[in-house]
């Protein structure tokens, strides 16, 4: 099995936090997306992973490259890098990592989480995962037939034809039928809304004979925008409220109480302050005088006589005073 991760957008809805960082290594509950993603993932292929490419952007630098890498291995798989310098839609973008494009590929964008209690079902041409939205217009939607075998793709409606919307992760039983029909669309200029769409290719295959299915999560996790970042980081914590490593044994706690479900990195130092629900704090933040709830902090922030509430902090910043739905940038001063 190889996984291929799409991930060379620049994050613009997450700024100013991908303005340092790369949107997929913007943390959750004290984890990158992309490796909670990839960890995810691995976990119901149903067999080792022996590839996971990643297609990234050349501006995100070779820091970020060793750290995918990095998450690979973690798992016992190849790392390697692909570029797509220029978006031009989710076929494109899978193709650029055409030399991961066969045998069985699952595809995974990575601005999204998911948890479902799954075995991946590899009787069939390929799956892709689906959830039923309120408004299926910003979203490719599928259409089934009574037995859960997708009938049509439609990218984008925008009068209805479906609620079930794509969640951005595909399981493909055959990569280089795949890479030839994304191909043939490129080859031939074919473009819905001004892109090369995957869900062309994947109505090529199936007016071909191919079967696809739709699966189904239980939770699907969007990490889009800084509300979203904070939600999902809610709904993570809460998956993981049992596991005794989420408050590290390094924290310094004076006169404080942590309300769980929180991540609490090493070396965090707490005086005079409630921490929690829902928070995520990295390694060297302190935190004096202030009540913090539902917010992510990172890395060797200052957080001082303050309330703060739906809002996510950057590396090193420092905040004083009321931050309520706040998103600051690394280094950055309030108060």
């Amino acid at each position: 099995m190889k996984i291929i991760v799409p991930m060379a957008g620049m994050g613009k809805r997450m700024r100013p936090h991908t303005h340092t960082t790369a949107k997929p290594l913007l943390p959750i509950a004290g984890k990158p997306i992309v490796q909670r993603l990839v960890e995810d993932l691995a976990a119901v292929a149903g067999e080792p992973v022996e590839e996971v490419a990643f297609v990234t952007n050349p501006a995100f630098g070779k820091k970020v490259e060793d750290e995918l890498i990095a998450i690979a291995k973690a798992i016992g798989a190849k790392g390697t890098i692909h570029y797509q310098e220029t978006a031009l839609g989710t076929a494109h973008a899978i193709l650029c990592a055409q030399s991961a494009l066969s045998g069985r590929v699952i595809v995974a964008f990575a601005d999204t989480l998911f948890r479902a209690q799954l075995k991946l079902d590899t009787d069939c041409d390929g799956v892709i995962w689906v959830n039923k939205v309120e408004d299926p217009k910003p979203f490719g939607v599928v259409k089934l037939d009574d037995k859960g075998i997708i009938t049509e793709f439609i990218e984008k409606p925008q009068t209805f034809v479906s609620d079930l919307a794509i969640i951005g992760i595909y399981y493909f039983a055959d990569g280089e039928y795949l890479r030839k029909e994304m191909q043939f669309l490129i080859d031939n200029d074919i473009k819905d809304k001004g892109e090369y769409q995957l869900t062309n290719a994947m109505e090529n295959m199936k007016q071909k004979g191919a079967r696809f299915k739709a699966g189904s999560v239980d939770v699907w996790m969007d990490c889009g925008n800084k509300n979203a970042m904070v939600d999902t980081n809610t709904k993570v914590l809460g998956f993981l409220k049992d596991d005794k490593g989420l408050v590290s044994k390094s924290l310094k706690s004076t006169n404080s109480v942590v309300i769980p479900p929180c991540f609490i990195g090493e070396n965090v130092t707490l005086v005079n302050s409630i921490v929690g629900p829902n928070v995520s704090i990295e390694s060297g933040a302190a935190i004096t005088g202030s009540v913090v709830r539902n917010s992510i902090l990172r890395g060797s922030t200052r957080v001082q006589d303050c309330v703060m509430d739906n809002s996510m902090i950057g590396e090193r910043a420092m905040v004083t005073g009321t931050a309520l739905d706040v998103s600051m940038s690394d280094d950055s001063t309030l108060g």
